[in-house]
C-alpha cells in the first residue's frame, strides 16, 4: 500500500508541543482543485507570519534616503561601516543575510512592499497578530480568521471534497479558525517557546492575570539566574533547521493530489528589542533561517511553482531608531514579501513617506502607507478568482475603502 505523506505526518507528534516556537504548518487538505481546470491551473497559495514584529528598516533598508544613516546609527545597514546590502533597486538594499530570497527577486520571482501595515496603530503584539489574523480593523473584531473564509468563497469546480484543515502546531492559530474543520500535525523535534514569546505571554497575563502574571515573571527571573538566554541567533544552529523542515515538509503535503492547496506557516522570534544587530545578531540569523526555509519552499514545489505565490508578513514594524540595547522597539510600517512562479517580481513597490522626524509615525515609527489587505486582496483576487465584491463582503469585510494592488501577479 502507498504510504501518504499527509498520514506519515500525522503519525509524527512532536514531545513539545505547549508553543510554537519555531514555526507551524496549517492547510486545506482539500481545497476546489479543479476550479481552474479550463485554464489547466492547480494554485497553491501560502502565508507566512513572523511573530514578532519584524524590522523592516534592516531587512530592505533604504540605503537611498538621506535621513537613514543618521536616524538608524549602529543599524544603518548598508552604509558606512555597517554591513552590506543585496541590489535591488537605487533607493532599496536587501540584507546580506537573504541571498537565495535576491536571486529569486532578480529571476523576476519576488517582490517587495515597504512601508506596508495592518490597520492597527498601537503595539500590543496580542492585539497585532488579532489585527493580521482576522483581517479587521481592530483587535477582537471577529472569531474567525480571514483564511478561513477564504476557504468557503473559493471559486467551486467538478471534483470538490469536503474541506479539512492540517496544522502543525496544538492549535488552530486564529488566521485559519472558523467553520472549516481542520487536522493538526506538530512537526517532529519543533523547538519550544523564544524568549520573546514567554515575553508577550508575560504581557498578557500583567493585563489580564495579574497574580498569575507574578508567577510567570518569578519564573523568567529564575531563569536568567541560570543563563540569560540573550546570546544571539547564529546562522548555523538549530533555528535554520528547523525553519527548513517545516517549510519542506509543507511543500511535500502541497503536491499530494490529496493535499492542502492553501496554507500557513508561522515562525516565532522576531521581537528583536536587544542585539538585533546588523552582519550578526539576532535578525542575521533569523533572516538567514527565513532564507533557507524560502529556499525549501521553492525547490519543494518546483513542480507546481508557477502556480504558486507565497506572501510573508507580521505584525508590525520597529521603531525607525534604535533603543539603548542596540535593538529596536515595537513600530508601526514594516515590509511585506511576495515570492512565487506566479509572481511579478523583480520590484520594490513603496509609497515611500520619508525618515525626517516630521514624517515618522507618533515621531517614531516608519509610517504605513501601504495597507496589508490590499496587498492580499490583489493576490487572492488574481490567483485564486475571488472577486473583489465577495473580498470586500466576507474575506475581509471591514475593508470597504481598501483597493486591491493590481499587478502583483503575472
Amino acid at each position: 500500500m502507498t504510504r501518504s505523506p499527509i498520514r506519515d505526518a500525522l503519525l509524527c507528534p512532536s514531545r513539545r508541543v505547549f508553543l510554537a516556537g519555531s514555526g507551524a504548518f496549517v492547510a486545506w487538505a482539500a481545497m476546489p482543485k479543479h476550479s481552474f481546470a479550463g485554464q489547466g491551473r492547480d494554485p497553491r497559495f501560502l502565508t507566512i507570519i513572523l511573530r514578532g514584529a519584524m524590522d523592516g528598516l534592516a531587512v530592505v533598508p533604504p540605503v537611498g534616503d538621506p535621513d537613514y544613516p543618521a536616524l538608524r546609527g549602529d543599524l544603518a545597514i548598508g552604509t558606512g561601516g555597517y554591513g552590506k546590502t543585496l541590489p535591488l533597486n537605487s533607493f532599496f538594499g536587501l540584507n546580506e543575510a537573504m541571498p537565495r530570497f535576491h536571486n529569486l527577486y532578480q529571476k523576476g520571482e519576488a517582490l517587495i512592499v515597504h512601508a506596508a501595515a495592518t490597520p492597527y496603530r498601537d503595539r500590543s503584539h496580542f492585539d497585532g497578530q488579532d489585527v493580521l489574523e482576522t483581517g479587521m480593523t481592530g483587535p477582537k473584531a471577529s472569531q474567525t480568521g480571514w483564511m478561513n473564509r477564504l476557504a468557503a468563497v473559493m471559486p467551486k469546480g467538478d471534483g470538490v471534497r469536503p474541506v479539512t484543515g492540517l496544522a502543525a502546531t496544538a492549535t488552530v492559530p486564529l488566521i485559519l479558525r472558523g467553520d472549516a474543520p481542520t487536522l493538526t500535525w506538530t512537526p517532529p523535534d519543533f523547538r519550544p517557546a523564544g524568549a520573546d514569546t514567554v515575553q508577550r505571554l508575560l504581557d498578557l497575563y500583567a493585563q489580564q492575570d495579574p497574580e498569575l502574571g507574578k508567577i510567570l515573571a518569578a519564573g523568567i527571573a529564575t531563569d536568567k539566574l541560570a543563563g540569560d538566554g540573550s546570546n544571539p541567533v547564529k546562522r548555523d544552529n538549530g533555528v535554520a533547521a528547523s525553519f527548513r523542515q517545516v517549510a519542506a515538509g509543507s511543500a511535500k503535503l502541497l503536491l499530494q493530489d490529496e493535499g492542502p492547496r492553501i496554507a500557513v506557516l508561522s515562525y516565532d522570534g522576531w521581537d528583536t528589542h536587544a542585539n538585533e544587530g546588523a552582519e550578526t545578531g539576532r535578525l542575521s540569523g533569523l533572516l538567514a533561517a527565513l532564507d533557507g526555509a524560502m529556499t525549501a519552499l521553492a525547490d519543494g514545489l518546483q513542480p507546481v511553482w508557477k502556480d504558486t505565490v507565497i506572501t510573508v508578513l507580521t505584525e508590525f514594524g520597529r521603531t525607525a531608531a534604535i533603543n539603548g540595547n542596540e535593538g529596536t522597539d515595537h513600530g508601526t510600517a514594516t515590509t511585506a514579501f511576495l515570492f512565487g512562479g506566479a509572481v511579478r517580481g523583480g520590484r520594490v513597490l513603496a509609497d515611500w513617506p520619508g525618515l525626517k522626524p516630521n514624517q515618522l509615525y507618533q515621531n517614531r515609527d516608519l509610517a504605513p502607507t501601504t495597507d496589508v489587505r490590499a496587498i492580499l486582496k490583489g493576490v487572492i483576487r488574481d490567483h485564486l478568482g475571488v472577486s473583489d465584491r465577495t473580498l470586500t463582503a466576507q474575506v475581509f469585510p471591514d475593508s470597504i475603502g481598501v483597493k486591491p494592488i493590481d499587478g502583483l501577479i503575472t
